[in-house]
């Protein structure tokens, strides 16, 4: 598929405001090995839980009258 016109590529490494924490970061990121199975499952397991009323308790649309289509 193709539009009538190209557009401009955008320069992802043009305006990007990177703090020197950033960069090395990213730098200790990249030499980091990748986790196992295993690890990632008990990394998953480490986190907090949401419990079932946080969801349940979260404010729905705002007005007076129902949604309707």
């Amino acid at each position: 598929m193709n539009s009538e016109g190209s557009s401009i590529p955008i320069d992802l490494e043009a305006g990007l405001c990177t703090r020197p924490e950033d960069v090395a970061a990213l730098r200790q990121a990249r030499h980091g090995a990748a986790m196992s199975l295993e690890e990632y499952l008990d990394f998953l397991k480490g986190l907090e839980s949401a419990a079932v009323a946080t969801p349940r308790a979260r404010r729905g649309f705002r007005g007076d009258t129902p949604f309707e289509l």
